[in-house]
């Protein structure tokens, strides 16, 4: 039987895995970075802001990992090789699966460890909301590289 954390887990890795597979379906590397017209973030700040948001609400929050957030530099960051983007995502999928797993069934249905806007969310909530967060931009990403890597 499938648990909630067995599905959300299998989202997230598949979902990261794909965010991986679209960063290097790009011909032009620099075309990550590109931005144009009305389409103000790129992949890479996609991808950063991604990995910021999982490192934080799953690495720090739940799994105490130490991770300090930068989220304004998600944005402002530029450039960076494609390599280090892929290093990033594969260092947050292991701190997805080491982390999730370790979530009892009482923590999942309680208020999750972090106020957020300044709602009361259990944590499985929250979760479910990180993994279609996940992937809303991972869509976004798809379609940046269709439109801007021509």
């Amino acid at each position: 039987m499938n648990t909630l954390t067995d599905v959300l887990l299998s989202f997230f890795c598949r979902d990261l895995n794909k965010l991986k597979e679209e960063l290097e379906l790009y011909k032009d590397e620099t075309n990550i970075w590109r931005i144009d017209g009305n389409i103000l973030n790129s992949a890479g700040n996609l991808c950063l802001h991604l990995v910021g948001n999982l490192n934080t609400y799953i690495g720090a929050v739940l799994g105490h990992s130490g991770y300090i957030r930068n989220r304004p530099e998600e944005f402002s960051l530029k450039n960076l090789p494609r390599t280090e983007l892929i290093i990033k995502i594969e260092k947050t999928i292991t701190v997805v699966n080491a982390t999730l797993p370790l979530i009892t069934d009482a923590q999942m249905k309680g208020e999750y460890p972090q106020d957020i806007d300044g709602a009361y969310l259990t944590t499985e909530y929250f979760l479910v909301h990180l993994a279609t967060h996940l992937g809303y931009h991972l869509g976004q990403v798809n379609y940046h590289r269709r439109l801007l890597d021509q």
